[in-house]
């Protein structure tokens, strides 16, 4: 996969998202479950855009200052592919943010739960979208034509958004929650911040494990229309795989 960036960008890249989650999962986790309030809400989403603009300033100077002068006179270029790519991210991400409020509508996730599975979800999405831009950029590098492959696969996903506007959707008929179901009997009531719960003897997923299902499948969904999207401004893995990263974390 040919990239631009420096492998200590790379090494720096991969630190900042596990200090993010060791503060997720360690420090804020003290504060156990409770409701994000929307001035707090907001002060985070605030630091994640600032951080992830200073990220790219920081590949800008990377490549400015590298020893070769070819990679240099592109640092303009890539730090707008790393902007755009990032914007593109986060307006495909209100589609998600409508599709989760009606995941915590339609399970009754009390409020203090939500932060829970978000930051679980994070990861799975972290996880996922890696493994996906690694294989999108290699299929790139090897196969260019794959690129029209991309293209017709979002003119299609186009038509079947028009195709269901106006429609009201109906969680209780989609085939994955169904599946689910099938394959995992689930408990009515919630057991705190826990998966599994015991009912009758019998140890039973409770519904947060259900709401995480639906969370982490929606965005895998979601992804495979939002990355081919920016492999369209950009066939370069790491801005690609950076801006869908500082994206999803904010």
């Amino acid at each position: 996969m040919n990239t631009v960036a420096p492998d200590w960008l790379w090494a720096f890249f991969i630190a900042s998202v596990l200090v993010a989650l060791f503060v997720d999962f360690v420090v804020l986790r003290k504060q156990g479950a409770h409701e994000v309030t929307v001035p707090e809400a907001v002060k985070w989403s605030v630091i994640w855009v600032a951080l992830s603009f200073a990220f790219n300033a920081l590949f800008w100077w990377a490549l400015k200052t590298h020893d070769d002068p070819a990679v240099a006179a592109e640092a303009n270029t890539r730090a707008f592919e790393f902007l755009t790519g990032y914007l593109i991210e986060k307006s495909l991400a209100v589609d998600n943010i409508f599709v989760f409020l009606m995941i915590f509508t339609y399970f009754s996730v009390p409020p203090a739960y939500q932060k829970r599975v978000l930051m679980i979800g994070i990861v799975g999405a972290i996880v996922l979208r890696t493994v996906m831009i690694l294989v999108g950029g290699w299929l790139l590098a090897h196969f260019h034509w794959i690129l029209y492959v991309f293209g017709a696969f979002l003119v299609l996903t186009g038509v079947k958004m028009w195709w269901a506007a106006g429609k009201e959707p109906d969680l209780s008929d989609n085939p994955a929650l169904r599946l689910l179901r099938r394959w995992m009997p689930v408990s009515k009531q919630y057991d705190g911040e826990r998966f599994w719960t015991v009912e009758n003897g019998k140890r039973i997923a409770t519904p947060l494990l259900m709401v995480i299902s639906l969370v982490a499948l929606t965005d895998v969904i979601f992804a495979v229309d939002s990355i081919p999207a920016i492999f369209a401004i950009t066939s370069d893995p790491f801005i690609v795989l950076t801006s869908n990263v500082f994206a999803i974390l904010g």
